[in-house]
């Protein structure tokens, strides 16, 4: 056959869970004088809707059984679907066997990944995988020389338009675009049943891990002009980036949603029951986070730690964007504002921001979950659980002659929190629950402690302070100080307490270190490296 040929569309098998637009859809293929097939639910919809439908088990000749488990699985229905129409011995079999050529399949699966995502039990999740649809979406595919398959409700208005103006036919390339789409939903969807079976299975380090998402959104580009992107999802529900609302401003970027997901995925640490939190992200990495009795002023105290590259940032807040907040952030040029909600006033000030773009999510998402995080290498990817670890004050061990008061446990906490979000080697001074100097993704830990201390002087040359802001702070540090130069840096800048994991080799050198620089010092026994 020559590919290039139209096939005419005569019969087509409809068999769906998800029957947003279906009505219309039935309707306009009866109108088109195309014979409809389907099964059970589906079937008793196109008939309240007063369509003519054939059911499948008078096609096969087998009534449903099974609980609806054996319903499609009969030559009849695969025999439709396979057969080669231009092979003579194929023609011959229907002929013999009485099938009949099944046209157009139109099916979507069982919502397994709904039902995962809203805590089903295990035999509830296990009843919810589809066989009978896959299988038939896979045989579509395979002979889409022949067979138009639709597994997207977005796909139903365009396959509609085709037949219509083409005399009940469709084109070989929609049907190969169409065949593609379907073959990557029944790939989604059984990477969805073995991700979550892996994670029904204690300890198991699957031999096969299969990714998969929905297409978002096409980007204009990806971290640079030269290179193409796209966003795809992966269908969870947890409030952040992927499912915000956006309310204004020009489309997102590559570099905004990533630096977008990073400042939200922090700023989600500090929950809304201990008060307002700011965080501004600039590549990713923190150049301000701050607590506050307001969101306004959490916003300033951050914007304070590093004014210069605050500018084109991005802003996210743990509550509710109010309009004085608004009013302050507009006041610099701001990429990304992302919150759980915003007031009509502040959607008020910021229209006037055309540029800027505001994101609301409906919650934060819970920085505890366990989730898989993903990176992919050359001819493979990095596969390990989220950094989800946290310290009590139970788990700190004081390991100098000076102990932290309470006010330095409390910006010990803070800093620590902020530092597993800063690109190793991290350093993150802070003082009243406020970074006041950030250090990130230098190749030694001096040269991460020895920039922080930097930027605080900045900060109180921008705030006119007599002396640096790192004065009088805590330190915190992802992982252990090898030598304790990076730790005397930091009392050389004023820092009076240090929080580390520990576990170096040098342990008693760093600490006699500390000792004698009057510094307290405690212990975390847990980094966080963060490449």
């Amino acid at each position: 056959m020559d590919e290039a040929q139209p096939v005419q569309v005569r019969r087509a098998l409809i068999s769906v869970s998800d029957k947003t637009g279906l009505i219309e859809f039935a309707t306009g293929l009866a109108g088109l004088g195309i014979e409809l097939i389907s099964t059970g639910g589906t079937a008793r919809a196109l008939r309240d809707a007063g369509l003519e439908v054939a059911d499948v088990s008078d096609v096969t000749g087998f009534p449903e059984m099974m609980d609806g488990r054996v319903k499609t699985l009969h030559p009849m229905v695969h025999g439709g679907l396979l057969a080669l129409r231009d092979n003579s011995e194929h023609l011959a079999a229907m002929e013999t066997h009485g099938i009949h050529g099944i046209d157009l399949l139109v099916v979507n699966l069982y919502p397994f990944e709904e039902t995962v995502a809203g805590g089903a039990n295990y035999e509830t999740a296990i009843e919810n995988i589809d066989i009978g649809g896959p299988a038939m979406i896979r045989a579509a595919s395979k002979n889409h020389r022949f067979v138009t398959v639709v597994v997207d409700v977005e796909d139903y208005e365009r396959t509609l338009e085709e037949l219509s103006q083409n005399d009940c036919t469709t084109r070989f390339a929609l049907r190969q675009e169409l065949a593609q789409i379907a073959y990557a939903r029944t790939a989604a969807y059984d990477a969805a049943v073995s991700t979550w079976m892996a994670g029904q299975i204690e300890g198991v380090t699957p031999r096969r891990r299969v990714f998969a998402g929905t297409l978002q959104q096409s980007l204009r580009y990806g971290e640079n002009p030269h290179q193409s992107a796209a966003f795809y999802v992966d269908g969870q529900s947890h409030p952040g980036v992927s499912s915000a609302v956006q309310h204004q401003g020009k489309e997102l970027s590559y570099n905004n949603i990533n630096d977008t997901d990073a400042a939200f995925r922090l700023v989600s640490e500090f929950a809304p029951g201990e008060g307002p939190a700011c965080a501004i992200i600039k590549h990713a990495n923190p150049c301000g986070v701050a607590r506050g009795e307001t969101f306004a002023q959490a916003f300033s105290r951050a914007f304070d730690c590093d004014r210069t590259s605050a500018f084109g940032g991005i802003v996210a807040l743990n509550g509710t964007l109010d309009e004085e907040t608004a009013k302050a952030i507009s006041e610099i040029f701001t990429e990304v504002v992302i919150a759980p909600d915003a007031t009509d006033g502040a959607k008020e000030v910021f229209a006037a921001k055309k540029n800027l773009r505001l994101l609301t999510t409906g919650g934060l998402p819970n920085p505890t979950n366990e989730s898989l995080s993903v990176r992919q290498v050359a001819c493979g990817w990095l596969v390990q659980d989220d950094d989800i670890g946290r310290v009590g004050p139970r788990d700190l061990k004081i390991v100098t002659k000076k102990a932290p008061t309470e006010d330095q446990l409390a910006d010990m906490a803070f800093a620590w929190t902020i530092a597993k979000h800063v690109k190793s080697n991290a350093i993150v001074y802070a003082k009243d629950g406020q970074t006041v100097g950030i250090g990130a993704g230098q190749m030694s830990r001096l040269d991460s402690s020895t920039i922080a201390a930097i930027k605080a002087g900045r900060m109180a040359e921008a705030l006119e302070l007599p002396q640096s802001t790192a004065v009088g702070s805590v330190v915190a540090s992802d992982a252990f100080f090898p030598f304790a130069d990076g730790l005397l840096a930091a009392a050389e800048a004023g820092a009076e307490a240090i929080i580390q994991p520990g576990g170096s080799m040098r342990d008693d050198e760093v600490i006699a270190a500390a000792d004698q620089a009057g510094l307290a010092m405690v212990f975390t026994g847990m980094r966080h490296f963060k490449h």
